[in-house]
């Protein structure tokens, strides 16, 4: 069984936007968490496209916002001197959902190999799984820095079983976003499983399984064997 990391099994949203409201406390809260979360978005895409490094797409969203906020053009070392702070408040404000630990702790009963699949740069990653507490049930982290694809690519899926020792088909995988974690995970011959935490009507998707919370994760995997 495998897991995304941020929105499934870390609140990176919430995180996110008590470190930006923090380091920013007479911006209009408003306009700034959202507009930090399309900064991120944005620099974390071309981050993933090769088109900038970790530093690169941290220089990329803080030197925008800055100069929204009226603080004028920030230069490298203002940039990287800004975002140590602001990863510290991040840090800080690490906190997993709810429903994650109860259900990775209840599939690791099983007896499941279990495992995490990312975009993101691996160390970073592999301090969220540290911080959240999930590090020691969560052993096999295949993050698309170390091996060179991306979500929804194939590759990092089949990267991943491999590093269980077991063939795709025998795999289950779950994600928050519907093409990059279950419909990816499912074209690399996985059994893809959405979860959506929205409140809104269910959308339609044949070829994942679809849950609102991971509490559903052992009766579902439980169902499958």
């Amino acid at each position: 069984m495998l897991f995304d990391l941020d929105g499934t099994l870390l609140d990176h949203d919430r995180a996110a936007a008590e470190a930006i409201v923090r380091a920013f406390p007479d911006a209009d809260a408003a306009w700034l968490v959202p507009r930090w979360t399309d900064l991120g978005e944005a620099a974390i895409e071309r981050y993933l496209a090769g088109e900038l490094d970790f530093a690169g797409q941290r220089r990329a969203r803080i030197g925008t916002l800055a100069r929204e906020l009226g603080l004028g053009t920030w230069d490298d070392a203002r940039a990287d001197a800004w975002f140590a702070g602001y990863t510290t408040l991040y840090e800080a404000a690490w906190r997993p959902y709810p429903d994650a630990v109860p259900a990775v702790e209840a599939l690791a009963a099983e007896g499941l190999r279990l495992g995490v699949i990312t975009n993101g740069d691996v160390r970073q990653q592999r301090s969220k799984l540290v911080g959240i507490g999930l590090a020691g049930r969560l052993p096999h982290l295949t993050a698309s820095s170390e091996v060179g694809w991306a979500k929804p690519a194939p590759e990092i899926f089949r990267s991943a079983c491999a590093g269980l020792g077991l063939a795709p088909g025998a795999v289950a995988y779950v994600g928050d976003r519907l093409l990059t974690d279950a419909q990816g995970a499912a074209a690399a011959g996985l059994t893809g499983i959405w979860l959506d935490r929205s409140d809104g009507p269910a959308q339609g998707a044949p070829d994942v399984v679809r849950i609102t919370g991971l509490d559903a994760l052992p009766r579902l995997i439980a169902g499958m064997a």
